[in-house]
């Protein structure tokens, strides 16, 4: 009399499921990744000897008054644009330092932002070391 099952268990394993379920996962990382944006950039900054050239920046100033000044020269709002441009006539290496004071809205200072980048100028954000 034979008592043994008929089913035996086979020692073998299927492994396509599984590549399936990696590949998938494969597929959906490198999707999210894609959306992921970090707010630091991996830069190699060049190094520098001795001072910037001052002669090539131009200095605005705006203090809590609301009132503008190019280097240290009092200007009116309306006119910042026209004189930066007279300033600027050519030259593309300079640059404008904006100083604002503590207590200046943001939206004096983005207005300097804005005639910076109409006219595809750098400006350097001043500010005072801790």
């Amino acid at each position: 009399m034979n008592l043994r099952g008929r089913n035996k268990v086979s020692a073998e394993f299927n492994m396509s499921s599984m590549t399936d379920i990696v590949f998938l996962l494969l597929i959906f990382f490198m999707l999210t990744s894609t959306m992921v944006t970090t707010n630091a950039l991996n830069l190699v900054l060049p190094k520098a000897k001795g001072k910037t050239d001052s002669n090539k920046n131009i200095s605005v100033s705006i203090n809590k008054k609301l009132e503008y000044f190019i280097d240290k020269e009092p200007v009116l709002e309306t006119e910042l644009e026209s004189k930066l441009l007279i300033l600027f006539a050519g030259d593309k290496e300079k640059g404008i330092v904006l100083r604002a004071e503590e207590g200046v809205p943001i939206e004096k200072a983005v207005s300097v932002l804005d005639i910076a980048n109409r006219n595809q100028i750098k400006v350097v954000l001043a500010v005072r070391p801790k």
